[in-house]
């Protein structure tokens, strides 16, 4: 098939460091080339991928400082995939609901991953109107705001199998790792960590907007014995950081969409102990890959039972359910329904 991916421009395609939407985008990618497709990215120019790159723009924006206005980016990417889409026999979107005007009025069948929380007053008018999109979503707790939506598939997201390797705990500590802010609650991991009496790494970025959340919340606490923050790292750092980890501490607070730590932690072996959020009860196995929890209290008698449970099962859990193998092909699936669809016609038609 020749499929077009279409990615958002704020990180690169992968992210050189934090970027969950972009990462899922580029083992989407990399494993349909894999598989034999003809892939076009529509990316930043400074994106790595085996497929053809059409760059949107030079670099990813969040590290570009001459950035003012994302969006002019994204309207520019968009003119350059209505111009070529008959060049495709389908168009993948990742960038939210920017380009449903335009897909609508195209006669090449499209579908749109959505990647973020759906819990938007804001947004009932606008999937109302456009009900015709055909969506998928990253969990089923996702999709439970807009249910009315036009729904195709849920998919997980999936890493490469030979991405990470698995670990043996050895590091005896326990890990955070993503954004410091409210939703991601960097606080109760502190806290639990505090109450185990086991030393905490923290690897996280603050963007602007949490920059208050982390000066009040966050850096008092990081006073306290035993909590290391180590900053933002990369993709090559991550798998000693992960699998050297006694557990991953996944205390959010907010309905998270999916929650690609998770199994970037069972991909090392390192069992999760994460709050009953969102997507959290179906990516753990309760008592399998980790524990879901709902208090504090909770959490460290969880970190206390951890070290029963088995590595070996949480990678071969993790291999069975989240393989970008097994993502790519979900997607395929998808993607011949609809471009069937667009081909039969219907039952009824009226003949001329």
């Amino acid at each position: 098939m020749k499929i077009a991916q279409v990615a958002p421009l704020y990180e690169s395609v992968p992210p050189r460091c934090y970027g969950g939407t972009e990462r899922v985008v580029s083992y989407l990618t990399e494993e349909l080339v894999r598989m034999g497709h003809e892939v076009t990215l529509f990316a930043s120019g400074d994106s790595v991928t085996k497929a053809e790159l059409v760059e949107a723009c030079p670099e990813a924006l969040r590290l570009n400082g001459k950035c003012v206005d994302p969006l002019a980016h994204h309207v520019l990417m968009l003119e350059r995939v209505v111009s070529s889409a008959r060049r495709f026999d389908i168009i993948h979107f990742h960038i939210d609901y920017l380009h449903f005007p335009l897909t609508r009025r195209l006669d090449v069948p499209s579908v749109t991953t959505l990647h973020g929380r759906l819990d938007v007053a804001d947004y009932k008018p606008l999937f109302s109107e456009f009900r015709d999109i055909p969506l998928v979503s990253i969990s089923y707790s996702q999709r439970t705001p807009l249910s009315f939506a036009n729904w195709q598939a849920t998919v997980y997201h999936g890493l490469p199998r030979d991405l990470y390797s698995q670990g043996d705990g050895s590091g005896g500590y326990l890990a955070f790792i993503g954004r410091l802010s409210p939703e991601k609650r960097p606080d109760r991991a502190i806290k639990i960590a505090l109450r185990s009496g086991m030393p905490l790494k923290i690897a996280a970025k603050v963007d602007r907007v949490d920059t208050e959340y982390f000066r009040e919340m966050v850096k008092p606490l990081l006073k306290e014995s035993g909590v290391e923050y180590i900053g933002e790292i990369g993709e090559k750092e991550k798998q000693k950081f992960l699998a050297e980890a006694y557990a991953l501490l996944f205390p959010i607070d907010w309905p998270e969409p999916f929650g690609l730590v998770m199994i970037e932690a069972m991909a090392c072996g390192t069992p999760v102990v994460a709050w009953r959020n969102g997507s959290v009860p179906e990516v753990i196995d309760h008592g399998l890959t980790g524990y879901v929890v709902d208090s504090i209290d909770e959490a460290v008698d969880a970190v206390e039972k951890v070290e029963g449970l088995d590595r070996k099962k949480i990678r071969k859990t993790f291999e069975e359910r989240f393989s970008s193998e097994r993502m790519a092909r979900q997607y395929v699936e998808i993607y011949e329904k609809l471009v069937h669809r667009e081909k039969t016609p219907p039952l009824f038609a009226i003949q001329g």
